[in-house]
């Protein structure tokens, strides 16, 4: 009897001097820790505590918490760098084969192969970075501009982007260009806020 009481009056002992409530594992149990192991219950911590239903970061004064347009760009170029990379290779060996299918499987043929997939994938890499390029500096100018970020800035920039890219080829080229900047920067815009635009429409028609 006597060492049970000194052994729960240690236990409080403990538990005061560090300031704080012991918990049983019945108090324990109803409290929800979601991604953690049960903690023991002679830790002299509420695990309330412990439990984040929110991510916690450490932003810059003034920062946002998602990318803006200048730190996209770099992604956005190396990855159509890629894309046109792996397209170009592709479409340099479906190429290769065609030419050169009169031929044997000789040396002269894997050489020629070879330099149509390398030609064609440096070629679409060429073609997709200068593009990305252009679309991600004038996203990024017109974003200092206005002093915004919202979709009117996609949409100008892939404008932008098409009439310069196809500013060689006269007043129909540079027509043409922007047209097809607009339809791909349009459809862009329309697919990043087509959840948005499917929950209005869902929640009009209830009324």
């Amino acid at each position: 009897m006597d060492n049970n009481a000194s052994g729960s009056g240690g236990k409080g002992g403990f538990g005061s001097l560090f300031g704080g409530s012991d918990y049983s594992n019945t108090e324990l149990a109803g409290v929800p820790l979601t991604g953690m192991s049960p903690l023991s219950p002679y830790l002299n911590v509420d695990p309330r505590y412990l439990v984040q239903d929110t991510d916690e970061f450490i932003l810059p004064t003034g920062a946002s918490k998602t990318r803006g347009r200048f730190e996209l760009a770099f992604f956005t170029i190396g990855g159509c760098c890629i894309t046109g990379a792996a397209f170009g290779t592709v479409n340099g060996l479906r190429m290769g084969l065609k030419e050169t299918r009169e031929m044997g499987w000789t040396k002269p043929r894997n050489v020629q192969i070879l330099n149509m997939v390398t030609r064609q994938g440096a070629s679409w890499a060429n073609t997709l970075g200068s593009v990305a390029l252009l679309y991600s500096i004038f996203g990024v100018a017109i974003e200092k501009a206005r002093g915004a970020e919202d979709d009117i800035n996609t949409m100008a920039a892939g404008t932008l982007t098409g009439m310069l890219f196809k500013s060689t080829g006269g007043l129909k080229g540079v027509a043409r260009g922007g047209l097809v900047g607009l339809a791909m920067s349009g459809a862009y815009a329309l697919y990043g806020n087509w959840n948005h635009i499917r929950g209005g429409s869902s929640s009009s028609s209830l009324y």
